[in-house]
C-alpha cells in the first residue's frame, strides 16, 4: 500500500491539473452548476391583457397629398401612382388613378416608393372613408367533410370578383383627380419607370 502523503498529493495534482485545463470560465460553470437554481423552473414571462399598438412611421417631409410616387415593388412595380393620405396604420394610400394606367386603390410603404417633385390636384375628393378595414379580406367559409379526388387535385381556387360598392367608389374618387390632369400628365402617369444604360438612381433627380 502506497503512503498516506503520496495519495493526497497526487489528488492535489490531479486537481490543479483539471482547474488548469477547464480555465476560469470552466470553474465558474462549475460553481454555479452546484449552487445555482434549477433549471426546471416555470417560465417567467408576463402575459399583458392586450396587444400593444405599433406606432405608425412618420411621413417623409417630401410627401404631401398629391404627390406622384414611384414604387419600387409589388405587382405595379414601376408604375406612378398619386398619394392621398396615410392610413392609421402607417401605410400610404395611393391610387392610379384606375382610368388612366389601370393602379387601383392600394396601401403601400413608403420604404417602396420614391417621391417626385410632381404634385397632382386633387380637387374635391373625399377620401376619409377609406381606412385599413377597407383592405381587409373576407374570411372564407370552412368546409366540412372529407375532400374527394376531384376537389383533392383542383389547382385553381375560387377567385371573388371586386365588390360593385368598391368599384363605385372608386370611380367617383378617381373623377375629380381624372379631372385636373392635362393631357402631358395622363401620359407621364401612364409611362412605366425604367432604368436603362449609364443611368444611376443616386443620380436622378426626381
Amino acid at each position: 500500500s502506497r503512503p498516506r502523503k503520496f495519495v493526497i498529493f497526487r489528488l492535489l495534482g490531479r486537481c490543479r491539473n483539471h482547474s488548469v485545463r477547464m480555465g476560469k470560465a470552466g470553474q465558474a460553470r462549475q460553481v454555479f452548476k452546484t449552487f445555482g437554481k434549477s433549471s426546471k423552473r416555470s417560465s417567467g414571462l408576463v402575459k399583458t391583457e392586450g396587444k400593444q399598438q405599433a406606432t405608425p412611421a412618420k411621413l417623409k417631409k417630401n410627401i404631401v397629398p398629391g404627390s406622384i410616387l414611384i414604387l419600387l415593388a409589388g405587382r405595379f412595380r414601376g408604375r406612378r401612382v398619386v398619394f392621398l393620405k396615410q392610413l392609421q396604420s402607417g401605410l400610404l394610400l395611393v391610387t392610379g388613378p384606375y382610368a388612366v394606367n389601370g393602379v387601383p386603390l392600394r396601401r403601400v410603404n413608403q420604404r417602396f416608393c420614391i417621391a417626385t417633385s410632381t404634385k397632382v390636384d386633387l380637387g374635391a375628393g373625399k377620401f376619409d372613408s377609406i381606412t385599413d378595414a377597407y383592405f381587409a379580406r373576407e374570411a372564407g367559409k370552412k368546409k366540412g367533410g372529407k375532400k374527394d379526388e376531384s376537389a383533392f387535385f383542383a389547382t385553381e381556387a375560387e377567385k371573388q370578383g371586386i365588390s360593385d360598392e368598391k368599384k363605385a367608389g372608386q370611380k367617383s374618387m378617381d373623377e375629380s383627380i381624372v379631372k385636373g390632369l392635362s393631357a402631358d400628365m395622363k401620359s407621364y402617369l401612364k409611362a412605366r419607370f425604367s432604368l436603362s444604360a449609364n443611368m444611376y438612381p443616386h443620380e436622378l433627380k426626381f
